[in-house]
């Protein structure tokens, strides 16, 4: 209540009420993600602020830079098994880089900024903890507000490790790409190196918008919801190169072969699969050092090969989706396609997780302007609306859609009630196919026939 009435004092922060705390989550997230600055989203004492946790999850995953407040029961009844009491620092510990407790009005505004910096500092999610008797209390008349935006540091390689990968791209004859999340604003440094290389270029989901787009050496995505063309090129190559990408499914990853990681994470390095070279570095900077020492291959068999498998496969899933004459149905794969066509060159596009994503992934087109998010490590249901409120809060005038589930969509649909008064033109699109239509097909694959999906 204080914060809230503060913020309505203060008058300079637009404050949104939503019907569900994970929805402020997820849309804080959508809202970081888009703009690349701090978003905020807070919960009330107890279960207000436990709803929080999966949103925050996938921003921390996301690794977007956002602000929870996390209200707490008043101080004089901790431990006392109070009315809605929980243990919000260690609730909030997996899902966070920083947490604290403010019991004293005399902690800020330095835990403030401290929170701040983290969580820009480190792309990731912050927490501030208060109670609510603390809420009420007065800051300091005294106190000093003095804020720099922090610019977070730019990762460089080693120079002797960029030599190590030069000799093995140069020695070795079929090197393939495979491109991640970690690509953002790195896409015309990969087409020069893949240029030099002849080789081709696979993403990872979270690749799709950085990569995909304007990329003559594209042959499509792997893992589970990718092309076959992905995964063959990856599988054949004498040499993976991974960029900026955490993609975890260790079977998609090719046997024998000469594997080097390129991530400004080094715990990411080795991570999900064996590497022989690892380099701890931001994406641009490695690859302007790497570029200059490649020799230019001239043979390209490998990447026509790459190439025709992948026309393919592109060709075959752009059948699935052409009307026929008769069906009396819409498939999902003729609307994502039908919708790509006619949406704005810069639409933001959210996907529930599921079929939604699988038919986004596939038929979606990307252009460098248009945007796709959804909870593609967290990989949680009923993100699509939620994103999608962060996403048009940001600009009311720019085209979002939400591609839904029918399943998820139902989890959070109170939240409907959210866009009229805030006047959000989202445009929804739910996939109505009164099943878990993932899971289900997931249960099938494995040999099981349910009716526990529906």
């Amino acid at each position: 209540h204080g914060l809230a009435d503060s913020l309505r004092a203060d008058g300079g922060i637009e404050w949104i009420g939503v019907r569900h705390e994970e929805v402020a989550a997820f849309a804080a997230g959508a809202e970081a993600e888009i703009s690349g600055q701090l978003a905020v989203c807070a919960g009330s004492c107890g279960p207000g602020n436990m709803h929080l946790i999966n949103g925050l999850y996938n921003c921390f995953r996301n690794n977007v830079p956002v602000l929870a407040i996390a209200a707490d029961i008043p101080s004089s009844e901790l431990g006392t098994h109070y009315f809605q009491e929980t243990d919000p620092k260690q609730l909030f510990a997996g899902c966070s880089i920083f947490c604290e407790k403010i019991t004293t009005p005399d902690q800020m505004p330095q835990v403030m900024e401290t929170a701040i910096r983290q969580a820009i500092l480190k792309q990731s999610v912050s927490v501030i903890i208060l109670p609510g008797d603390v809420a009420l209390k007065p800051m300091s008349k005294n106190s000093v507000i003095k804020w720099q935006p922090p610019e977070p540091a730019s990762i460089e390689p080693c120079i002797q490790s960029i030599q190590l990968a030069a000799d093995i791209l140069n020695g070795l004859e079929k090197v393939t790409f495979l491109c991640g999340a970690g690509c953002k604003g790195a896409h015309d440094e990969v087409i020069a190196l893949a240029e030099k290389l002849n080789a081709p270029i696979v993403h990872a989901l979270r690749g799709k918008e950085l990569i995909e787009h304007d990329n003559p050496y594209n042959v499509g995505m792997t893992g589970l919801i990718g092309f076959e063309s992905g995964y063959q090129a990856m599988d054949n190559a004498d040499v993976l190169l991974l960029l900026g990408t955490g993609f975890p499914y260790r079977h998609f990853y090719p046997q024998g072969t000469k594997i080097i990681q390129i991530d400004r994470a080094p715990e990411a390095i080795g991570r999900h699969t064996q590497v022989d070279l690892g380099i701890v570095s931001e994406v641009v900077p490695a690859l302007k050092v790497l570029t200059p020492q490649i020799h230019k291959k001239s043979d390209d068999e490998f990447l026509q090969w790459c190439q025709e498998h992948y026309q393919s496969s592109r060709e075959k899933l752009d059948a699935q989706a052409v009307t026929k004459p008769k069906s009396k149905r819409i498939h999902p794969q003729t609307l994502a396609s039908l919708i790509s066509k006619k949406a704005a060159d810069n639409a933001i596009f959210t996907c529930d997780v599921g079929t939604p994503t699988l038919w986004s992934a596939r038929y979606i087109q990307t252009n460098g302007k248009r945007r796709l998010i959804g909870s593609f490590n967290h990989g949680s249901m009923a993100n699509a609306l939620a994103q999608a409120i962060g996403a048009q809060m940001l600009d009311r005038q720019r085209q979002v859609i939400a591609f839904c589930g029918d399943g998820g969509f139902s989890m959070l649909m109170g939240d409907l009630l959210t866009l009229q008064p805030y006047q959000l033109p989202i445009k929804i699109a739910v996939l109505n196919n009164s099943s878990l239509g993932f899971v289900d097909l997931e249960m099938k694959a494995a040999g099981f026939v349910s009716d526990a999906t529906t």
